[in-house]
């Protein structure tokens, strides 16, 4: 059942390796990359009771000698302290350009442990092993890494590719439901912007992939990876198609932002919201049929999934507020908020050209559902 997702990028070239089982393998996938039997952790607190040991036995299989170093679990260590406490740890630890560092986690863990390797020493390499189904599909895949700022989501990071991407289908087991559903919203982003005939499936096959079934996990995590890794290959740090990829998240990142980056709304939420209005915003602009975000809505609905600003619980900002949230994205060039928009399930966008009004009075309308409701 294990695939193979090859992501082409010369000297930078590495494998995403998907499938169940690949953690307690982990020490035969890794070897090969070591100069010495020995690697660095980072992880978390909730992935470290989990997976930490297991790992560990994956690891000593091949005779590797493991040190870890579990950081506390949320979006609030994608931070200055938490990151300087990670290179400080590695640094005590004596890692060497040529070793490995692991980042044993979801998304926060690899962009935190990630912008770590690539600073450290001026760049060590690193290996990512993605707990959680959004890290496995999206974050652990590309070579973005970074933390968080008082301004904003990922404003402080760097560009830097892991040597080897293990994504073991068996951890998704362990993940509360809630967090494979938000994993699950990266997904169908894929089908949304490049994919018809993806996202036909995942209306077929979602309900069978959330309730546990396998062969749907390892397929829809093969073709999400092989997606972004043909975008990466074409753009890697993302100066045209790689943008793509931020499908809902212009809106996304602004309702991270005015939850607080809070257990409020996950990061694959606020990307499902975040699809839904952006198709909204397609249809207004006569791009899309208005059926497409109809149809949209239907199957993240029929997921149990977030799709409306009325999903969201606590007080939100006006659609002003929302506005100048969006404006602090790190898309905006020139002062020009880049929109990722679609002609139709499949055939998505960049543009600059949206007229803010237009999207001002998307989110006023949104709003005021909300309040009615």
């Amino acid at each position: 059942m294990r695939q193979t997702v090859h992501v082409p990028l010369g000297a930078r070239a590495y494998d995403v390796e998907i499938g169940p089982g690949l953690i307690g393998k982990a020490g035969a996938f890794i070897a090969p990359l070591l100069t010495r039997r020995r690697v660095t952790v980072l992880t978390d607190e909730t992935v470290a009771a989990l997976h930490l040991e297991s790992l560990r036995a994956g690891l000593a299989r091949a005779d590797i000698d493991m040190q870890a170093l579990a950081l506390p679990p949320g979006e609030g260590t994608k931070s200055w302290p938490q990151f300087t406490r990670a290179v400080e740890w590695l640094l005590e630890q004596k890692v060497e350009r040529s070793d490995i560092v692991i980042a044993l986690g979801g998304g926060v863990i690899g962009d935190l442990a990630g912008f770590a390797a690539a600073v450290l020493r001026r760049g060590v390499r690193f290996v990512q092993i993605p707990t959680s189904l959004l890290a496995q599909v999206d974050s652990s895949v590309g070579g973005k890494t970074g933390i968080n700022s008082d301004h904003g989501k990922n404003l402080i990071g760097a560009f830097h590719q892991p040597s080897l991407v293990l994504a073991d289908t068996d951890v998704l087991n362990t993940l509360p439901h809630r967090d494979l559903l938000a994993g699950y919203g990266e997904v169908v982003k894929y089908g949304l912007l490049g994919d018809a005939e993806f996202f036909a499936w995942l209306e077929r096959h979602g309900p069978a992939l959330a309730a546990g079934e396998m062969a749907a996990r390892v397929e829809a995590v093969t073709r999400s990876v092989q997606m972004k890794a043909d975008i990466v290959v074409r753009d890697e740090t993302e100066q045209g198609d790689r943008a793509l990829l931020n499908l809902g998240h212009t809106f996304c990142h602004a309702l991270e932002a005015a939850t607080g980056y809070s257990n409020r709304l996950l990061h694959g939420e606020g990307v499902a919201v975040g699809c839904a209005l952006a198709f909204d915003l397609s249809a207004r602009l006569g791009l899309c049929s208005q059926e497409d975000p109809i149809r949209v809505r239907a199957h993240l609905r029929e997921m149990g999934m977030k799709t409306d600003l009325t999903d969201i619980s606590g007080e939100l900002p006006d659609a002003n507020g929302l506005l100048a949230l969006m404006a602090q994205d790190k898309k905006v060039v020139d002062g020009q908020l880049r929109f990722v928009l679609a002609r139709g399930i499949g055939t998505a966008f960049v543009t600059s050209d949206v007229p803010s009004e237009m999207v001002r009075n998307l989110l006023a309308e949104s709003l005021a559902e909300r309040a009615s409701g």
